[in-house]
């Protein structure tokens, strides 16, 4: 609100006590109280002549929570100098001495009197002081204080002569026409117009808005309940507060003041406070705080209803790669590009919420319920499109859990835990995938926060707690095993023995990976260096490099350490990165896998098959081992689409001077296929499962 509005607003309030029947000490105390609101000083009084014109005294004396005691009474008027014939303004930083002495006697800074004239005598004087600043003031607050005396002239000479509202028509129009709101006045029986004042004479849209309120105040069915009305001009765009009041006018009669002042600021700070409370400033999208609020409706009119309605709770896979790779601003505006799609598709828009971070709620309406299959389809499908950031595809894919209500639950808490619950069972169970809500779930989400809380305690126990297991890959024409991959598994002391799919997309969704990974990276250096000085010395072993670390602003000279500090070969360590990685930002990737090559050590693409990669990608790649995924491997005796990709690869590899590594061979009859089409290395079962370090030593290191 504007310093000119608030004066304004405070005027008009004080306005209409010019025909209140309190008691004239009581109309100056509320007069005086409202002023405080505008000036913000600490004390205001009325100050009374004594009939022989000898003393001073206090008639009323207001004083804010700050304001002291001023001790004004029966002080000689010869020693009162601050009260004149004349307005006088005055602070402790430019001040004549004979004032200085009655300031410092009262203990003010800032000092104002106005001379009230009753009969053309001055009775009384209107006095404002500060205890504790110096106030300049301005023409607005100089104006506003000389109508606040205006006023109480009026109201005591109305006391002293018993006659009408003011004892001239002109002083009041002067009043009214000053007061920067909207003035009417009306006959209450038939609503003929008495008064307007200048402002609501020649602004239009406050003249619309008043016109439109009186029209509704005198409509046989209206109840007025003595509240504030709002107004919109659509022309103009302006609100407008309507209020009105009973008086007696001049001629005695009983009318209505109708006063209008603009609020259209104040709507629009109301209206971005609102946003701000509900919406999520970076998407647009509606917030948690909004979304809770509105399942609770739905949920209660579904119950209403006996419909159906569903909790759509979306997790994003590795956002934290791209936010941290690239930037919080190009994650910012993956983030807003999501939640454009989402709202792009039919019947999504309105009720989509960011929750925070990379989640996102979708509630599926009742009369949208029956077409759920078809919007969890279009939702999977936006997220198996790439993303374009710095002019560069990067693929992004989800983890949605699902819910319904009020099957599973009424208790809006308890039904976006359930799918956040769900949510996180397609993202244990790889990712990219949704899963429905099942009661089952529960126990599984007790059991996650117990890994939760003891994975924490293990990482920060420099992850004493994680093992590395080997498992043989073989050369495929000598049956040799002549490199193995380190993969982590995790020994807890308060959970037992834990297969890495029970821990580790838990490790990855709560950014833990990364300690995690350099436990194992050094931990397998140090064991490569030592089977290498022990007899086997080009025996190599293959790490897996989480998205994450690689895209660590340091990668490669973390790397480069844990190389230095194990003393290692680097020939014989060969790092596997992921497909999903490999295909994101070409640039960046070549950069860091450029980097860990000038180290002299290997790279292999790990998964290939399972993601987006073009060959053309591959061909771009420096690699030195291509491994094929398991997937293609199960049914490659019997799926010709199998067989062909992998002899595709085979030839490709040739032409571009990689090695080729299938996983997971289970059986002899893929073995010997693979070895006939010339796969160079073999990764499975059939050789052998990952073990512990010692059995791996006994069994394949002789």
């Amino acid at each position: 609100m504007t310093e000119n509005s608030k004066k304004d607003e405070v005027l008009t309030d004080i306005v209409q006590m010019l025909e209140s029947n309190e008691s004239f000490t009581d109309i100056v105390e509320f007069i005086f109280r409202k002023a405080e609101e505008y000036l913000n000083t600490t004390n205001a009084c009325l100050l009374q002549i004594n009939p022989n014109g000898t003393l001073i005294s206090t008639i009323v004396d207001y004083k804010s929570k700050v304001g002291r005691n001023l001790m004004i009474n029966d002080r000689p008027l010869s020693k009162f100098t601050i009260c004149r014939n004349d307005v006088l303004i005055l602070n402790d930083i430019l001040v004549d001495d004979k004032y200085k002495k009655i300031m410092d006697m009262l203990g003010v800074k800032t000092c104002v009197t106005v001379p009230i004239v009753i009969n053309g005598v001055i009775a009384m004087y209107f006095a404002i002081f500060d205890s504790e600043r110096a106030i300049e003031w301005d023409k607005l607050q100089i104006q506003f204080i000389n109508d606040i005396s205006i006023i109480i002239q009026s109201i005591a000479q109305k006391k002293i002569t018993g006659n009408s509202l003011l004892s001239s028509y002109e002083v009041l129009k002067e009043i009214l026409s000053n007061i920067g709101s909207g003035i009417i006045v009306c006959n209450k029986d038939n609503a003929t117009v008495l008064f307007e004042n200048r402002i609501a004479q020649e602004s239009q849209e406050i003249r619309r808005s008043m016109k439109a309120g009186i029209e509704d105040f005198f409509d046989a069915d209206f109840v007025y309940n003595g509240r504030a009305t709002e107004y919109y001009d659509s022309e103009s765009g302006l609100w407008f507060e309507i209020k009105f009041a009973d008086l007696t006018w001049i001629d005695g009669s009983r009318v209505i003041i109708c006063t209008a002042m603009d609020i259209t600021q104040k709507k629009k700070n109301q209206q971005k406070i609102e946003y701000q409370a509900h919406n999520d400033f970076l998407t647009g999208l509606y917030n948690r705080m909004r979304c809770e609020n509105d399942l609770q409706k739905i949920i209660k009119s579904a119950i209403k209803e006996n419909a159906i309605g569903a909790v759509l709770f979306i997790d994003l896979d590795d956002f934290k790669h791209i936010n941290d790779g690239l930037g919080h601003q190009f994650g910012d505006i993956l983030l807003q590009q999501i939640a454009a799609g989402l709202q792009s598709i039919p019947g999504l828009r309105g009720n989509c919420y960011r929750m925070g971070g990379d989640e996102f709620i979708i509630i599926i309406l009742p009369e949208l319920y029956e077409n759920i299959d078809n919007i969890i389809m279009q939702v999977t499908t936006i997220f198996n499109k790439p993303w374009y950031l710095m002019e560069t595809e990067y693929y992004c894919t989800m983890s949605m859990g699902i819910v319904v209500f009020p099957y599973s639950g009424t208790d809006v808490n308890e039904l976006i835990k359930k799918a956040d619950i769900a949510m996180y069972e397609a993202k244990k169970s790889g990712k990219n995938r949704y899963t429905y809500y099942d009661e089952g779930n529960d126990s599984n989400s007790s059991k996650r926060l117990d890994i939760e809380n003891n994975m924490r305690l293990a990482v920060a126990s420099e992850c004493t707690e994680f093992v590395v297991y080997y498992q043989p890959v073989v050369d495929t024409f000598t049956g040799e095993c002549v490199s193995c991959e380190a993969l982590v598994r995790w020994d807890s002391k308060a959970l037992g023995f834990m297969a890495p799919g029970e821990f580790i997309p838990l490790a990855e969704y709560l950014g833990l990976i990364t300690y995690i990974g350099d436990y194992v990276l050094e931990a397998a250096c140090k064991k490569c260096r030592e089977w290498n000085e022990k007899g086997h010395p080009d025996f190599r072993v293959n790490i897996n490099l989480s998205v994450v670390q690689l895209l660590q602003k340091n990668v490669v000279e973390n790397i480069s350490r844990m190389i230095d500090v194990t003393g290692v070969n680097p020939k014989n360590i060969v790092l596997e990165i992921t497909e999903t990685f490999a295909i994101n930002d070409m640039e960046r990737v070549m950069k860091i896998i450029k980097g860990i090559k000038a180290l002299g050590i290997g790279i292999a693409l790990d998964d290939f098959g399972t993601g987006y990669s073009s060959l053309n990608y591959i061909k771009q790649l420096p690699l030195d081992i291509i491994k094929v995924d398991k997937t293609f491997i199960d049914d490659i005796l019997e799926d010709d689409y199998a067989q062909a990709f992998v002899k595709l690869i085979v030839e490709l590899s040739k032409t571009i001077g990689t090695k080729i590594c299938v996983e997971g061979v289970e059986k002899v009859e893929q073995y010997e296929f693979l070895k006939e089409i010339g796969v160079d290395f073999i990764q499975g079962f059939y050789f052998g499962r990952p073990i512990a370090v010692k059995d791996f030593e006994r069994i394949h290191l002789k």
